[in-house]
């Protein structure tokens, strides 16, 4: 998500909006809210002015500590122009943002980047002009692209529906989805991001994996013969596990990139969540002009360290081609051991392992 979409969520808001100015917003509710449409078109103000903040500042530790509050005297038409002026600043800033980037925000992994904060500031824009447009009578429906780009980007979790704008009301609490129970507590989910020495291991986005796996770049700047084979599957299935409502973000697929010149050299990730005895299996690949620099052996120390420092985690493993030495020295050197007889037999009659793999272990 950009800039571009934040200035067309906070452009459809306004537009909306004005059939409702001079209703007195101080004294009409926003529908399925305690607070006045006047307090609801703050909060999203501060909302975007915080973002932008956020951004701006690079804070690292905590929220900048400042707030918007609307003048006694802003009227309706005051109050939209705020609205817009605060979504300019928002866009303004996530244009000029670096890519790799993050700043604060708490949900669910201490940071966000721009793209992060651009679909954030949408939320906020598109779910409360929803709530606003209900308490003055107006009737309001964003695009659906701006709603599906939401919910790809800070709604990983969410199954997505037919339609992405129902989705998204359901996934907030503000309607119902057919086959579906009612959301009563929800929160948005911005990518994981794990740092080693030379790499950041960036988690993709569904949006990026469908990009991906379309011939795109996912949104990275690729090293040359980036990204590679084993990536592109990983993406295929990504989507494949999103669409289905079985994709669980943390255990996704994360680019690798160099913090040199903030190109991606490879990617990594697990082939899905823990099962119920905790065992989670990894995969990854290099692009070839980045291999022999020890770049894989460091993002998977990483990753498994991060994997197994979980409750959830008490094993993680790779399978391996037998003639794919140096895949085996790169997971010996992380830490993993060739499995035993027994785990093998095990693993090749009640686990389907292909007789061709051999099987590494790390355990926690």
């Amino acid at each position: 998500m950009s800039g571009d979409d934040v200035t067309e969520a906070v452009d459809g808001c306004v537009a909306a909006l004005r059939a409702g100015v001079g209703q007195d917003w101080g004294a009409v509710g926003a529908g399925g809210l305690e607070w006045s449409c006047r307090r609801t078109a703050e909060h999203v103000a501060g909302a975007l002015i915080a973002y932008a903040g956020q951004l701006a500042g690079r804070a690292q530790d905590a929220y900048v500590p400042f707030d918007v509050v609307l003048e006694e005297d802003a009227d309706d038409a005051g109050t939209l122009e705020v609205l817009r002026t605060a979504g300019v600043l928002l866009a303004t800033t996530v244009r000029a943002t670096p890519p790799g980037v993050r700043a604060f925000h708490p949900f669910p992994y201490g940071s966000a980047d721009r793209e992060g904060f651009a679909a954030m500031g949408v939320a906020e824009v598109l779910l409360h002009t929803h709530d606003m447009a209900r308490g003055l009578g107006i009737a309001y429906e964003p695009p659906a692209a701006l709603a599906d780009a939401v919910l790809g980007c800070i709604f990983p979790h969410v199954q997505p529906g037919a339609e992405p704008w129902p989705t998204l009301l359901w996934a907030t609490g503000r309607g119902e989805l057919p086959g579906r129970a009612p959301v009563t507590e929800w929160r948005w989910r911005n990518n994981l991001v794990i740092p080693t020495e030379r790499l950041t291991l960036t988690g993709i986005r569904p949006p990026a994996a469908r990009d991906l796996r379309l011939g795109g770049d996912g949104g990275f700047e690729w090293i040359e013969g980036g990204p590679y084979q084993g990536t592109l599957e990983a993406a295929g299935f990504l989507i494949k596990a999103y669409e289905a409502g079985v994709y669980r973000p943390e255990f996704g697929v994360f680019a690798l990139v160099r913090h040199e010149d903030g190109r991606a050299v490879g990617g990594m990730g697990f082939h899905g969540a823990p099962d119920e005895e905790g065992r989670v299996e990894v995969g990854y690949d290099l692009v070839e002009g980045a291999r022999g620099n020890g770049y894989a052996t460091e993002a998977l120390r990483a990753l498994t360290e991060w994997a197994l420092a979980r409750d959830d985690v008490g094993t993680v493993f790779a399978t391996i081609e037998r003639d794919n030495v140096p895949s085996q020295r790169v997971v010996s050197r992380a830490g993993f051991t060739p499995a035993t007889v027994e785990e093998e037999r095990i693993a090749h009659q009640e686990h389907d392992l292909d007789a061709g793999l051999l099987l590494y272990i790390h355990r926690a």
